[in-house]
Parts: C-alpha cells; structure tokens; sequence
C-alpha cells in the first residue's frame, strides 16, 4: 500500500506540496515562539546592562574603620584596644577574598574621610580621597597629576569658587560633624597639614564605571561642592586622621554579565551576602546589581506573557488551516474513496487510503518546518538584534514533536467523515454544507470559550494567565466563524437576486461559493488571518506610540539637563541669560513633597513652555495654559544694589519688653540668590534701618515685609512704613505714594493697613496663639497662586511652596497630564511661585528642558552660568533605550506571526482552489457548452475567490479591532509597570488599514492567479 501512496502523492503533486509547506508553516510557528522567547530573552539582558546605571554594573564593600586609637587622659586605660583597631581591616579582607572569588569583576581600590580647611564655611567639608588609578582618568587643567607625598588635587569649580590655583598651599585637617543635631557644622579631628595644590583636574567622564556609585561629582548641601580632593596613598595615610572609609569598587566584565551566568551571578551575590554576615556586621556591600538583575527577570517575563499571545493564534490557525485543506482535498478524492469502501476493504486499508497521502505530505513538511522555524527565528533575531550577542539555540527543537501531532491530528481530525462514512454519503456530489448538529456545536463552543476568556480576563484585571491567555485567540476564531455562518446565507441572497437581474457571472461565482461545502471554513480561516496580522499591528503601533510618549512627555521635552543643587531663581535667571530669546531652553524644578493630596508638582518658566515643552496632546495647549498660569501682574519692587534702607515709625510697643521685628526678603535680580534681611526691632519712633545685602550687589527685587513677634504674648501696636529705598536720599525704591496706596500690597490677615500722609500704616493686632510671622507682600505677587491641575480637582486649595511651606492656589486650568509628572500631578509658574516664597531653599531637582533648537554647545553655555550638568536625558536616546526593551523586543514576534498568518491564509487558498479546480472546470465547461457567454463565465472563474478575499479582508480587520477592544487593555506594551502618563490605546488608523491593504494585495494576487489559471483550462476545453 505504501507504493500506492506515493503513487497517489506524484499524481496529485501540486496538492501534496501545498499541504506540505501548510504543514511547514505550522511547526514553523509552534518553533517560532519558544525559539524567538529564547532570544529575546537574552536581548532582553543584554540591553539591560548596555543601559544600566554604573551602580548596577559593580558593587562596593566598604568597612569604616578608626585608625587613632584614643587614650583616657584621665584613667590612661585604652577605649580601644589594637585588636578592635584592627577588626575592621581583618573583616574587610575576608570580603576582599571572597568578591576576588567573583568570576568577571574588575577591582578599584580606595579610601577617603572628610577635611575641612579648605572652604571658610565649616558647613561644607571636603572629601579626602585616595583612588587608584586616578590621574588616568582626570583631565588636568593647568598644573600637573600626583607625583609626591603632599600633593593634592582640586576640582575646576572648587578652584574657581575658593580663588586657588596650582603651586598654591593649603591647610587641612580631618573633620567629624558636630554631634549637636542643630548645628550643622564639622568640626576638627586630628592636626592640620599643609599641602600643595599640585594641579586643577576635570573629570573626563563622570559617569564612566571607574568612579562606582560613590557620587563624587554630585553636590549636596551637607557634602559641599561635589568635588573630591584627590591625593596619593602615602600623603592620605600620614596625614592625621580617625575615622576612615575603606573601600573596593568591583565592576563585572563581559564574563560576569554574560546572559547565560546570569544566574549563577544572582548566586555568587547571594554567597557574598551570607560571607558579610559571617564575617560580621562592619563590612557593607552596596550593589544595584540584584536591582538590575531583578528587572530583567521581569523584562523577560513581559517576554512570556506578550510572545504567546499571538503564538496561540497562530499555531490554532496552523492546525485549522491543515484541518481545512485536508477536508478540501477529500472531498475532491470521495470517489476514490467511495470505490476502497465499496469493494470491502479492512479499516485500515481505507483509513492508510484515505489518510496516507496527507499524513505524509504533512509530516515531511514538519520535518522541514523543525529546522526552518528554528532558522526564520535565528536571521530575524540576527537582524532584530544586530547588537544583543544573541546566539543560535536549539533547544526549541523539543516542542516539535508536539508541533507534528498537532499538526497530524489536524489531518486525522479532518478526515473523519472519510473514515466513518457510508458509501452513498461519499458518492454524493454536494456533500453538506457544515450545517450538521456536530459543525453547530463546535461553532457554539467556541464562541462558549471566548465569552468565557473575555470575561476571565476582566474580572482577573488583565491578568494574562489560564483561559485568559487564549482570549485574542478564542475570540478572533470565534469571530471568524460567526462571520462567516451569517456570510454565506447573504451571499446566496445576493447571488439569486443578480441571476434575476441577468448578472450570471456575479450570479455564478456567488453561488459557487454559497454552496460550496468548505467555503464557509474557508473564509473563517482567511478572516483570522487577516484578524492576526490587524491584531498584531494593533500591538505594534500601539506599543510604538506608547513609546514615543514616554520619550518626549515622560521626560518633559527633546532633552533635559538635570544640574547641581541651585535656587530657583538662580536657575531662572541662568537660563535665561542662557537663551534670552525664549527660544530653545526653559528652567523647571520641582515643588517639594507635600501638598495636597500628595500631587507632585512641577515649577516652569511658563513663558518658554509653548516653546520648550513636550505637551499631551488632547486638552488645552500650551500657550494657552501659560497664559492662565502667569496673569499680568505689576512689576515688583526693586533697589539697584547691596544696600538697602526703610523708614518705619512704631507706635503701641510697650518698653521694656519683647515686641516686633522687621525683615525684609529680597531676591537677586541676577539669580545669585534669595535672603531675608533681620533689619532690627522696632521702636515707640521714626528709625532708619539700613542693611548691606551681599546677593544684591547687581541689584534685588523685595519680595516682602516681615514682622515677626518677639515674644509669646499678646501684642497690639501700630507701624507706619514711611519709605523703602536704596542707600542714599534721592533713590527712592517705590513713590511715598505708590508705596501708601494699600492695593500695592497683599497684607496677611492679621495685618490691617491704611493710607497715611506720610506712608502705608500697618495694625498689627494678634494673640499670643497667632502666627508669630506675618509678611506684606507687594502686589506682584500672586495671591493664590494659578495652577493647572491634572487628575481632577485637589481635595483642598493648598499645595507646598518652593520653600515646603503650604502655597494657597486657584484652580486655572484642567491638563490631561502634566509633562514628567503624569495624570496626577500640578503645574505652577516658577517665577510666581518664587515670588510667594520667602526664604527659598536649594531646588528640587533643577532641571533645563531644551528643544531640538537648542545649540550644539549648549553644555558650555550651562557652565558657563556656574551650572553643573549632572545627568543628559534625550528623547531620542531614550526612545532607543525603550526599543531595547523587553515589551519591543517582544513584539517583534508580532510582526513575525503576522506575516506567517497572511502565509496561512495564502497556503490555504491555493490548495482549495486546487481542489475546487477540477469540478469548477467540468461546471463552466458544462455551460459554455450549453451557451454561456465568455464575459459572464470569465467573472465567474476570475473574481470568485477575490471577492471572497476582499469581503475577509474587511471582516478581519472588523474582527482585529473587536478582539484589540477586549483583550488589548490587557496586554503589558508598555512592561509591567508602566509609567503614569496618557499612553495610547488604539493604532493609528491609517497604519491598520494599509497592512490591510498589504494582506488583500497579498491574497487578491493568489486569488487571481489561481483563477486565471482555471480560466485558460476552461477556455483550452471549449
């Protein structure tokens, strides 16, 4: 029997290697997904080291030791003893053994401990480092590198602030910080040494991996300027000094980071955890590397949730589309098996009969479809990740065997009619149409399995995990089924109705489809290949946009700059000076916690922010917004330099006793900085107070008047402010009679004010419970301030000033989301909202957001303003980063199952209209020769299946959108954690429709191909 298989394989040739590469195809898609897992897997780790942060590259183990030991002057008993000295160096190098024991790690050693000497301002020590192998990594500016016991090196802005340079000497001494909480200040430690300045150093990269996660370059106010002195180990070690900090930096290679030792690294960092413990609690080990490792187990489990969400699909239409094509092919051979059955032949003859020529046409196409799934998968993931160090893994190759059996029951499946049917059922020409109880009952179950799904998939809130996994599938199957059984009865309707109208070729070709037995199936199976292909792109775009939000409204605009600590108005007026135009850069810091509802907020320059500003795209736009964020309001009050007086008279104080203050808070007009001057207690007369502002030297704008209570009870009394001028009789800051009229200022509620002959009189009446400071601020400020607000409106109208103190707002705009910030979030001006503030503090988080605009040089520019770029974050940098990441890598699998759906749906055309061939010959000829006209018979035999195609084609992408509708919510485009911005949940229209285009091209072109073939045997039979 085996000859005659082959026999009938030969024979029918063309139908067998069509079945062939239809089974190829399947098994080429049940291999596709676990082999494309497996490498976007290892993608996934490789672009997550190539972006991680230097302290998520290494670790440090440090141990604090103190090196003096100290004597009780008083006992002479030791406090310490040299064995406890020692403890710490003999713990520190039992860590020291085991992080050498880590395969693939590079070692840094240093030590360092705090100076101070350097800087007048015992508030800022410096930090006195030792680290090998630094010269190789500064720039040295003038002067030279360590070269002997005594030298030192000062970073440029230390330098330049403190007015040093190379050859100078200075004395320090080691420091430790006051033990008294309130005051913030460091205090000696050991005897001074002088030492020479032997050069000024630039780092060349401050954020390269030689310098670890210390954060030598960042300022802070407590650590000062955020550049360490350098010296060599010999000058650190006889240098006077106690406590010490030891350290080694380890930043893993290549070897330790290679995507296969992953977790062997999470192991060795597990054992080293345990060796710190033994060793005892002195030793620390700081690393980031169990974040990072952290991350990319959750990057590749993203990977196994969005793979086989279409993996499913595609292997169902795999098997579907083999279920089909085997069934089109027996029904073309049912004489053939009408005659085996009818001559008495063993079930299994009939069943090797009727079964053999498919099962071997199919299993020598899951042979191949082994090796080219694992293949397709390797040159696209050689193309995809040209950079991942992906290499080729075969161990996919176990799921094949499930693959072929998938496929071969499909065949078997599809044959059951065959093997259990009665000789006149085979021996009837129309079979039935698929209307039977079993054909209902499978349809009604699958559309059971996919409400069934949906609804697991809500009520689990997206879970993607049991029957939830399989809804896109279910449902787009589903679909394809319900379409197509309210398909052909509409298409049977119109054919009559065109015969009736004398249109027989339309009449003809709709008839052959209504009732042809498998055009049903036929067209549930092209409908869900275009489904996958539409569902697919859904998923891509939709991720791609997503995408592009978080890389231009996620981080604020085309580029930020985040720099060292400075005051708002510090940053304001260096940015403007910067771009005195408006037109590429906008200073942005941060409100501090607190607030409202615990909203972040964000401060900007709200006349750059139509310019600068990455903006959402629905709701109001920028300018429009800028513009209810910064209402016209009257100049402030200025003085054009360092001194300032103001003429008070008081009146109401008791003698003798404690009773008010005057302030006055000014800010630099150049951005130097903000004070509030103590100008002295008020006296029962006229008084002059005078004061010299060192931030005022260009100048300063008054941003209020203070009186503060100077005891705790009560106070009645009455102030006049009779002037308010620079030094000098003719320079007057404001008019006598500006400077009375009370619609110049905003006054507190405890504060009652009048106009008078000679100034503005204050009645300040308060009890001892009241706030013992209370300010008169000028008109310029805005009292509330106008914010914009996104999430809904704050529960109440405060939120926290620049300085952390409650802000009063007035709600002037609605956002969709506020830029960095997200859904829920406040937007301020910044210029206002540092008017409000009194006594402002270093920002939170000063920040320069710039637009494709911006000057190549725009680096220099922010130096040049005393400005310290700490981080550079760029859209398109960032938009590359997120490509590397695992919820794009994943979906690169969508384009692939999308292209080997429209496969499918090819395949599966050709061999039913192979099949379909030879009786649709004999019909036409039959006709043609009855009279049938060549136009009618031409459209019948040339736009059957293409209108078939073109009726699928839209239905699938009806059937995509639907099934994107219920299940795409669901799916993690943007990770597990996605950030809290507007992120789109629907393609682009235009995108959807021109891979639509692409598919019916696609199928059209087999459709018309086919049917001119049949057209040139009809005509060669006429």
């Amino acid at each position: 029997m085996i000859p005659l298989v082959f026999v009938m394989l030969w024979h029918r040739r063309g139908q067998a290697v069509t079945l062939a590469l239809l089974g190829l195809l399947a098994v080429t898609s049940a291999i596709a997904a676990p082999a494309y897992l497996i490498a976007v897997g290892r993608a996934v780790a490789v672009g997550q080291i190539a972006t991680a942060a230097p302290n998520e590259l290494g670790l440090v183990a440090s141990v604090e030791q103190n090196e003096r030991v100290a004597t009780d002057e008083d006992t002479g008993d030791p406090s310490q003893t040299p064995d406890q000295a020692e403890q710490g160096g003999l713990q520190f190098g039992d860590v020291a053994t085991a992080l050498v024991a880590l395969p693939g790690f590079t070692y840094v050693y240093s030590a360092e401990f705090w100076v101070i000497g350097i800087d007048p301002n015992p508030a800022n020590p410096g930090r006195f480092v030792y680290r090998q192998d630094v010269c190789a990594h500064l720039q040295i500016l003038s002067g030279r590198c360590l070269a002997a016991e005594g030298d030192v090196l000062l970073g440029e802005h230390t330098a330049q602030r403190l007015n040093l340079r190379a050859g100078d000497s200075v004395e320090l001494r080691s420091a430790v910080p006051s033990p008294d909480p309130r005051r913030k200040i460091w205090l000696p430690d050991g005897k001074p040494r002088r030492l020479l300045v032997a050069g000024i150093y630039r780092p060349t990269e401050p954020g390269a991996g030689f310098w670890g996660a210390r954060g030598y370059f960042t300022a802070t106010p407590e650590a000062g300027p955020g550049e360490p002195i350098f010296t060599a180990a010999v000058t650190q070690q006889t240098m006077d000094h106690g406590q010490i900090t030891l350290m080694m930096d380890g930043r893993a290679g290549p070897a330790a980071l290679h995507p296969d030792r992953l977790g062997q690294l999470r192991a060795d960092l597990q054992k080293l955890s345990q060796t710190t413990a033994d060793v005892g609690m002195a030793v620390r080990i700081d690393t980031g590397m169990t974040a990072l490792l952290d991350r990319i187990d959750v990057g590749q489990s993203s990977t196994r949730l969005l793979v086989p969400v279409l993996a499913v699909p595609l292997i169902l239409l795999a098997c579907f589309a083999i279920f089909l094509t085997v069934g089109y092919g027996l029904e073309g051979r049912q004489s053939e098996l009408a005659v085996v059955a009818l001559r008495g032949s063993r079930w299994w003859t009939r069943w090797w009969l009727a079964a053999g020529e498919s099962l071997v046409a199919v299993l020598v196409g899951a042979l191949c479809g082994c090796l080219i799934g694992q293949l397709l998968v390797n040159a696209v993931t050689a193309i995809v990740f040209p950079d991942g160090g992906v290499l080729s893994d075969w161990s996919s190759l176990r799921y094949a065997p499930l693959a072929a059996g998938a496929a071969l029951l499909s065949v078997m499946v599809a044959q059951r009619r065959q093997f259990v049917g009665s000789v006149a059922g085979l021996l009837r020409r129309n079979p039935s149409t698929g209307n039977g109880r079993w054909a209902l009952a499978a349809d009604a179950l699958a559309v059971l399995l996919a409400i069934v799904a949906s609804v697991q998939l809500v009520l689990s809130q997206g879970s993607l995990t049991g029957l939830g996994l399989f809804a896109p599938a279910i449902l787009m199957l589903a679909l394809g089924l319900l379409a197509a059984r309210a398909l052909l009865p509409l298409i049977s309707r119109y054919a009559v109705r065109a015969l009736h109208r004398g249109r027989l070729g339309v009449a003809l070709a709709g008839l052959q489809l209504a009732r042809r037995p498998g055009a049903g199936r036929l067209f549930a199976l092209l409908v869900a290949t275009v489904a996958v292909a539409g569902y697919a792109t859904c998923a891509v775009d939709t991720a791609a946009a997503g995408r592009a939000v978080e890389a231009t409204l996620g981080i604020g605009a085309d580029r930020v700059l985040t720099v060292q600590t400075a005051q708002p108005r510090q940053l304001l007026a260096a940015v403007r000076r910067i771009d005195p135009d408006g037109d590429f850069a906008m200073a942005v810091t941060r409100l501090p916690p607190g607030g409202s509802a615990d909203a972040p907020g964000l401060a900007v320059d709200s006349t750059r922010l139509a310019a600068v500003a990455a903006w959402p795209g629905d709701g109001p736009g920028p300018a429009e917004v800028a513009g209810r964020l910064r209402p016209e309001l009257p100049a402030p009050p200025e003085f054009p330099g360092p001194d300032i007086a103001v003429d008070v008279s008081a009146s109401g104080l008791v003698p003798g006793t404690k009773g008010l203050r005057l302030q006055v808070s000014v800010s630099s007009l150049n951005g130097v900085g903000d004070a509030v001057i103590e100008l002295g207690e008020l006296q029962n007369r006229s008084v002059t107070y005078q004061q010299r502002v060192a931030v005022c030297r260009q100048g300063c704008r008054i941003d209020g008047i203070g009186l503060a209570r100077t005891g705790s009870f009560p106070i009645i009394a009455e102030v006049v402010l009779r002037g308010v001028r620079a030094t000098g009789p003719d320079r007057e800051v404001w008019p006598v009679a500006r400077l009375a009229d009370p619609n110049s200022w905003r006054a507190s509620p405890e504060v009652r004010t009048a106009q008078t002959p000679d100034g503005l009189r204050l009645g300040f009446a308060a009890s001892a419970g009241a706030s013992p400071l209370v300010w008169l601020r000028p008109a310029s400020t805005p009292d509330p301030i106008p914010v914009a607000v996104a999430g809904g409106r704050l529960a109440d109208d405060v939120i926290s000033g620049l300085d952390s103190k409650p802000m009063l707002i007035t709600h002037a705009e609605t956002l969709p989301a506020v830029p960095q910030l997200g859904r829920r979030a406040v937007v301020v001006d910044l210029e206002y909202a540092d008017r409000m503030t009194m006594d402002v503090g270093l920002g939170n988080a000063p920040q320069i957001w710039l637009n494709a605009a911006a000057p190549p040089d725009i680096l220099d520019r922010v130096s040049a303003q005393g400005l310290t770029v700490i981080a550079d974050v760029r859209s398109d940098q960032l938009r590359r980063r997120l490509e590397q990441q695992a919820p794009a890598l994943a979906l690169g699998f969508h384009v692939l199952a999308g292209a080997l759906a429209v496969l499918l749906g090819a395949g599966a055309l050709v061999l039913a209209a192979a099949v379909d061939r030879r009786r649709r010959v004999e019909d036409l000829s039959g006709l043609r020769a009855q009279g049938l006209r060549p136009g009618p018979a031409g459209q019948a035999m040339l736009w059957t299946y293409p209108a078939l195609v073109a009726v699928a084609v839209v239905i699938g992408l009806v059937v995509a959108a639907i099934a994107w509708l219920v299940t795409g919510w669901a799916l993690p485009l943007a990770g597990p954690y996605p950030p809290d911005l507007p992120l789109p949940r629907w393609p682009r229209v235009t995108v959807l429709l021109a891979v639509g285009a692409v598919v019916l091209l696609v199928h059209t072109a087999v459709a018309v191909a086919t049917g001119r073939h049949l057209r040139r045997r009809v005509m060669r039979r006429r």
